[in-house]
């Protein structure tokens, strides 16, 4: 039926009542009175038709033709709408006879009577609802990561293109970024402005999410003292973080070993599967700080038992400092000699000079200190105490000879031999008045002296050098008696008198 079909001018000659004309003239009426009726309503639909559908308005269409330049569609309007083949190739949607597709209206004559149509906008606005809802309900949105930007990385949602900052991409810093190409990964969304085309997403606040949730689900599963399995997730200076079903527990690296380790690396490798001790746990904090040697006895439990005072001992030379040498007699525990007890030398020299890094020596236990794993050690114990022996040949009264190796206010030192240096007071030095004894000494002048005593405790040695001279007052007393007339010069004057050097 047309719209000349139901015109109402059609049929309307006047007939007289009664008449056979008139009654057909009274069908007549009554058929057009029904044409009017029936093109009201037609009318009405083509208007209500005409308006049903707007530009802009998203409808979903069915594919009617397809033709090499466009895709025509019914979207039940009083024309079709066509769609360019080359938008849909775009798009990479392949369609076919008899599919719905959404589109948007975008020009009612789009040519050759058809209505224009956009599937890409369709699926455009249809994307921005999906954005605008998520970012409204806080739920994930899949992506696509389409390429490496400034700053971060360009994801495609669904047609709407993003930005990752790199901060917000994994929970640890992200170095390589084009390794993250071409993934499909759930995000956030953080921030949308539609009208300056603007969205900022995070994977990360996901991830934190996740961790949050497996860390309360573990964490009410442990409890200090559980021996739990896990993997080395990396490794720091101080330590590693290993993942224990989800969550992450720092194994500090005085927590390693009881031996002394430089670094981690030397006992463990990120993704090696270890066993570890739960040392400490706050569930607050969420916290977790870990232990592997303590899966092993503590060698300082047993040490005073092993390793007795007079012990003798062999180790390797671990480490040298400005004040002596550790010795690692066994693993996890190392020993001091300290720099006094490398040599009976009172000369000290740096520990350097007498031990070297790598050297096996044997040494002597001369102290324990088990509760603050302290062990001293000695070299100079293994050999014989120079100041022991030299007590057991030499008494007070004995002639030395030495070598003066210096001098000072109160007196000069000699070294009678190796490790042994006695003292000859300024006053032991001559006969004579010596205020100084450079007056009459020099550093490294051979001189002979008498033992005047022997401090073995303290390893002290006092010698003198006016004992091996004549006595000057036996010689005058043997040449003078009371009476004689002597002449002398005067030294001095003292309120009580004078005093008269009489020579020497």
């Amino acid at each position: 039926m047309s719209l000349d079909d139901v015109n109402p001018e059609a049929g309307t000659e006047t007939a007289a009542p009664g008449s056979e004309s008139a009654t057909t003239n009274e069908s007549s009426g009554n058929h057009a009175a029904n044409a009017v009726e029936n093109f009201d309503a037609l009318l009405d639909a083509y208007q209500d038709q005409s308006t049903s559908v707007e530009i802009g308005q998203t409808v979903t269409g069915t594919v009617l033709q397809i033709r090499d330049q466009m895709v025509v569609i019914d979207i039940g309007y009083k024309t079709e709408g066509v769609i360019s083949a080359e938008e849909l190739r775009a798009s990479m949607v392949e369609v076919k006879v008899g599919d719905q597709v959404p589109v948007v209206i975008k020009q009612f004559d789009g040519g050759e009577g058809y209505v224009k149509l956009s599937y890409a906008e369709a699926v455009r606005k249809k994307s921005w609802d999906t954005i605008e809802e998520a970012a409204t309900s806080g739920e994930a949105i899949k992506g696509h990561v389409t390429d490496k930007v400034k700053g971060g990385l360009r994801i495609n949602l669904g047609g709407i293109d993003a930005f990752l900052p790199a901060s917000q991409i994994d929970i640890h810093q992200v170095r390589n970024l084009d390794a993250w190409k071409d993934k499909e990964i759930e995000v956030r969304i953080i921030k949308v402005n539609k009208k300056q085309n603007n969205i900022v997403v995070s994977r990360r606040v996901i991830l934190e999410e996740d961790q949050a949730q497996k860390r309360t689900e573990v964490l009410a599963g442990l409890e200090e003292g559980y021996i739990v399995e896990g993997r080395v997730k990396s490794l720091t200076d101080y330590g590693a973080f290993v993942d224990i079903g989800g969550i992450d527990g720092l194994l500090h690296i005085t927590d390693m070993s009881w031996k002394r380790i430089r670094h981690p690396k030397e006992l463990l490798k990120p993704g090696d599967p270890v066993q570890v001790k739960v040392l400490k746990l706050d569930r607050e904090s969420g916290r977790i700080n870990l232990g592997y040697k303590q899966l092993t006895a503590d060698p300082w439990d047993t040490m005073p038992e092993r390793y007795a005072v007079g012990t003798r001992v062999k180790g390797a030379v671990a480490r040298v400092a400005n004040y002596g040498a550790f010795v690692e007699i066994e693993d996890g525990v190392e020993g001091l000699v300290h720099v006094s007890e490398m040599s009976w030398d009172k000369r000290l020299k740096h520990p350097s000079k007498y031990i070297k890094v790598g050297q096996e020596c044997v040494t002597e236990v001369i102290g324990m200190d088990a509760a603050n794993r302290r062990l001293s050690l000695s070299l100079r114990q293994l050999e014989p105490d120079p100041w022991q022996l030299f007590a057991e040949t030499h008494s007070p009264g004995t002639r030395v000879h030495g070598r003066v190796r210096g001098l000072t206010d109160f007196g000069a030192f000699v070294e009678i031999e190796k490790g042994i240096e006695g003292l000859v007071h300024v006053s032991d030095i001559s006969r004579r008045r010596v205020k100084n004894p450079a007056e009459v000494l020099k550093k490294g002048q051979e001189v002979e002296a008498a033992i005047l005593h022997i401090d073995l405790a303290n390893r002290k040695l006092s010698l003198s050098l006016k004992e091996l001279e004549p006595d000057p007052w036996q010689h005058f007393f043997e040449s003078h008696r009371a009476g004689d007339l002597i002449s002398g010069k005067i030294a001095r004057f003292a309120s009580f008198g004078a005093f008269v050097d009489l020579g020497g």
